[in-house]
């Protein structure tokens, strides 16, 4: 086991501290490193995680880019199958954490249907158009799949990246509590992940680690309003909803079914409240 340790400055509140297996994680260093120069005042969060974030989805679309024409097309369509199911096994972790199943399950169904309402997953797909054309000027065309195959697959990461229970759930506990122990982790997996959809789609999975940075930066900076008013079953609740959108990403991911993740995303915002209206209303009624 190796022990990485990184001081920020002293007598600050966030010491870091990552557990590396097997041999020597070039990609942890490479991260690490980049936050190295990062000052921390007293009282102040400064969200270490979520740049780290970003650094890894901009560098494994930058790596997968890079490989693209050095990969054979079974190797990139194997690997996609092994990070479907890496995605449908994290978001069956995350659902047995539910608490509420009935509040989970109103949270899903009310907020997809609310996503299809607003086309959530039409606005995306335009959005995704719109993010490849500079990408397009400047390399050239790096995809050979249809228009539609790639609005799908970019929609699938975009879905993967931004809006996973992890990361939301990351964002806030780092804003909270300044522990960004979650999302470093979760930077290690997403590198890879958008090395390896890179090689399929180019540059473009690159320019995700803006949206994201975006929103999970909004959460952060949210999260001393919003965790206060949470309790441990809202948030269990909350990552078993993500749970379920891990799970049909990956389902759609291994292409067994196209699930409208997309669209499932509101859900996520209904799923604490409608868990602390079943826990603090209609239990007691019971």
């Amino acid at each position: 086991m190796k022990v990485v340790e990184i001081f920020y400055a002293p007598k600050t509140f966030s010491v870091l501290k990552i557990y590396l297996y097997s041999p020597p994680c070039f990609l942890a260093s490479i991260l690490l490193e980049s936050t190295h120069s990062i000052i921390l005042k007293r009282g102040v969060f400064v969200p270490v995680g979520i740049i780290v974030n970003s650094i890894a989805i901009f560098l494994g679309g930058i790596c997968g880019g890079l490989l693209e024409e050095r990969l054979s097309n079974r190797f990139k369509q194997e690997i996609t199958l092994i990070f479907g199911l890496c995605s449908m096994g994290m978001g069956v972790s995350s659902i047995v954490l539910m608490k509420n199943m009935p509040a989970v399950v109103f949270a899903v169904i009310i907020g997809t249907a609310v996503g299809l309402a607003f086309h959530v997953e039409q606005r995306l797909r335009g959005a995704a158009s719109v993010m490849q054309k500079p990408i397009s000027k400047l390399v050239g065309e790096q995809t050979h799949m249809s228009q539609e195959a790639f609005q799908i697959q970019l929609v699938t990461i975009i879905v993967l990246f931004c809006a996973s229970g992890t990361g939301i759930y990351g964002s806030l506990d780092a804003g909270m509590t300044g522990d960004h122990t979650i999302l470093i982790a979760k930077s290690i997996l997403d590198f890879f992940t958008a090395a390896i959809f890179a090689c399929n789609l180019g540059y473009v999975v690159s320019v995700i680690a803006l949206p994201q940075f975006v929103i999970f930066f909004l959460l952060f900076l949210g999260a001393k309003l919003i965790f206060p008013l949470t309790n441990p079953t809202m948030i269990a609740d909350f990552k078993a909803v993500g749970g379920f959108l891990m799970l049909a990403t990956g389902f759609r991911m291994v292409n067994i079914k196209q699930f409208p993740t997309a669209d499932m995303i509101p859900a996520m915002v209904f799923a604490m409240p409608f868990s602390y209206l079943w826990t603090a209303i209609i239990m007691p009624m019971l």
